[in-house]
C-alpha cells in the first residue's frame, strides 16, 4: 500500500472515474489539533465508513498533515500539499513536507502494517493534524516563582520571588508520536482544551529551571521581557523530553505580559544597588555634598530653634560622623592617580630601518645577492679600520701583519646617505647607525 501523487491536470478527468472515494479536510481552526477526514463518495453510498477503497483520492491542504491508520497502526503519512492516490499495490510511502527528519525516523520504525489491502476485515481511517502554530495558550503563576538575581558589578547574588503571566504557543512537529501517545483513534476531533490543563501545569513547573538558566546569563528580572526567545529556548530544553519525545510537540514562542517581584524585594534590590555606588569615594563625596546642601537649606528655613542652632546641630552631626566631603574627594583623586601610574606606559617605537642593501646605482631595498635594478653583485662588507699597503685591515696604529705604521693620510669615512660621521672617521662601523646604509667606497671623503 502507498500514496502516489496525482497530477494536477488529471484531477477531474481520467482519475475522477476511477476514484471511489475522496477524503479531504476543511480548514482546521486554532482550537482543533486533530480531525478525522471527511469522506466524499462518487455515487457509492454503500461503502464502509472506515474502509479506503483502492484508487481513492486523498487531499492534503496547507498547514495539515495526513496519516492513514490501519487497524490502529500508522501506515502512511503525508505533510505535502496536493492530491494523492491510494494504491494498495505500492510500498508504504511518506511525504514529510516541512516536518523534518524526525517524522521520517518515526515512520520507519512503524514498518509495513497493511496486508489485506482494502478488505473489509480492516478498520482504515484518515486523520488530519493541525501543523500550524497553536496560539493563545494562557499561563500564570498562582504562587511566586523563585528567581536568582545576580549582579556581578556590585557582587549581588540573592533569591527573590516573582509572579508572571502571559501566553505561549506550540506546534505539533511529530504527528505519529502525537497520535500514538496522546489522541489515538478519535471519533471526530481532538481539541486543545483536552490537553491544555496538563501542558499549563507542566509549563509552570518548568518555569523555575528555565528562569535559572536565564539568571545564569546575567539577565535581571526586569529585563526578562526582552529575552522571551531565550526563555522559550530554556523551556524547550527543559520540556523537550516530556513534550517533544513523548507528545511530539515543541514550544514556539513564550510571551510575558507582566513579570513583577514583590515590593519588598524590589525595594531591597534598589537599596543594595544604591549603596554599592557609594563604594566609589567620588560618588560618596558627591552624595554627601548634596545631602549637606539640602540640610543647609532646611536649616535656613527652621523657625522653631533658629538658623544658628540648626547649623550648630548640623556641624555636630558632621563631626560625629567622622567623614567629610573633602576627605572623600581626596581619596578619589588618590585612587585615580594610582590607577594612572599603574597603567602600562607605551614604549617608544624605534624608527624603522631600511631593509636590504643599496647598490651603487641608487637602488635601495635589495635583498638578494644581485641588484634588482642593474644586476650588480652585492658589495662585500667593508671591514672597519685602515688598510695597509700589504693588504691587511688593521684597527690600531700599526699593521698587525707587517708592522708598518698607520699612514697619516688614511681615508676618512662619512655616510653618503645621511651625513653621519663616526667618532673615529678612519674606523667606521659596518653599517650607519642612523640610516642603516653600509659603509663602502662611496663613503670615503
Amino acid at each position: 500500500m502507498g500514496l502516489i501523487k496525482a497530477l494536477t491536470s488529471s484531477v477531474g478527468t481520467v482519475f475522477s472515474d476511477q476514484w471511489k472515494e475522496y477524503f479531504y479536510c476543511d480548514s482546521i481552526d486554532n482550537d482543533t489539533l486533530v480531525v478525522k477526514g471527511q469522506k466524499r463518495t462518487n455515487g457509492n453510498n454503500k461503502g464502509q465508513d472506515n474502509i479506503i477503497t483502492n484508487g481513492s483520492a486523498i487531499a492534503v491542504n496547507e498547514g495539515q498533515c495526513m496519516i492513514i491508520v490501519d487497524d490502529g497502526k500508522v501506515v502512511e503519512l503525508c505533510a505535502e500539499t496536493g492530491v494523492f492516490t491510494y494504491d494498495t499495490s505500492s510500498e508504504p510511502s511518506i511525504f514529510a513536507g516541512s516536518l523534518g527528519q524526525s517524522i521520517l525516523n518515526s515512520f520507519k520504525t512503524m514498518g509495513k502494517r497493511i496486508t489485506f489491502g482494502g478488505d473489509v476485515a480492516h478498520d482504515q481511517r484518515v486523520y488530519y493534524f493541525n501543523t500550524k502554530e497553536i496560539l493563545g495558550n494562557k499561563y500564570g503563576t498562582a504562587n511566586p516563582v523563585p528567581f536568582r538575581v545576580v549582579d556581578k558589578n556590585i557582587g549581588l547574588d540573592i533569591d527573590i520571588a516573582i509572579r508572571c503571566n502571559g501566553e505561549y504557543s506550540y506546534k505539533i512537529v511529530d504527528p505519529i508520536i502525537f497520535y500514538t501517545n496522546v489522541c489515538g483513534n478519535v471519533t471526530e476531533s481532538y481539541d486543545k482544551g483536552q490537553l491544555e490543563g496538563q501542558l499549563k501545569s507542566e509549563l509552570l513547573t518548568s518555569l523555575q529551571p528555565a528562569f535559572a538558566k536565564i539568571s545564569e546569563m546575567g539577565v535581571r528580572y526586569s529585563a526578562i521581557t526582552a529575552h522571551t526567545e531565550d526563555l522559550a529556548n530554556a523551556l524547550n530544553e527543559v520540556l523537550s523530553e516530556k513534550w517533544g519525545a513523548k507528545r511530539g510537540i515543541n514550544i514556539v514562542e513564550v510571551g510575558v505580559n507582566t513579570l513583577k517581584a514583590s515590593e519588598e524585594d524590589e525595594k531591597m534590590i534598589k537599596e543594595l544597588q544604591s549603596r554599592a555606588v557609594l563604594r566609589d569615594p567620588g560618588m560618596a563625596a558627591a552624595t554627601l555634598t548634596g545631602a549637606q546642601a539640602e540640610a543647609m537649606v532646611s536649616a535656613a528655613k527652621n523657625e522653631s530653634t533658629g538658623p544658628m542652632m540648626a547649623f550648630a546641630g548640623m556641624n555636630m552631626a558632621s563631626m560625629a560622623g567622622g567623614m567629610n566631603a573633602n576627605n572623600l574627594y581626596a581619596m578619589s583623586a588618590a585612587q585615580q592617580q594610582a590607577q594612572q601610574q599603574a597603567a602600562p606606559q607605551a614604549a617608544p617605537q624605534a624608527a624603522p630601518q631600511a631593509a636590504g642593501w643599496t647598490c651603487s646605482c641608487g637602488k635601495t631595498g635589495n635583498t638578494g645577492k644581485f641588484c634588482e635594478e642593474c644586476g650588480k653583485p652585492q658589495p662585500a662588507p667593508q671591514a672597519a679600520g685602515w688598510t695597509c699597503s700589504c693588504g691587511a685591515v688593521n684597527q690600531g696604529k700599526f699593521c698587525a701583519e707587517c708592522g708598518a705604521k698607520k699612514p697619516a693620510g688614511a681615508p676618512l669615512y662619512k655616510c653618503d646617505k645621511c651625513g653621519w660621521t663616526p667618532e673615529d672617521p678612519m674606523n667606521p662601523p659596518k653599517f650607519c647607525p642612523e640610516c642603516g646604509d653600509p659603509f663602502d667606497d662611496a663613503d670615503i671623503q
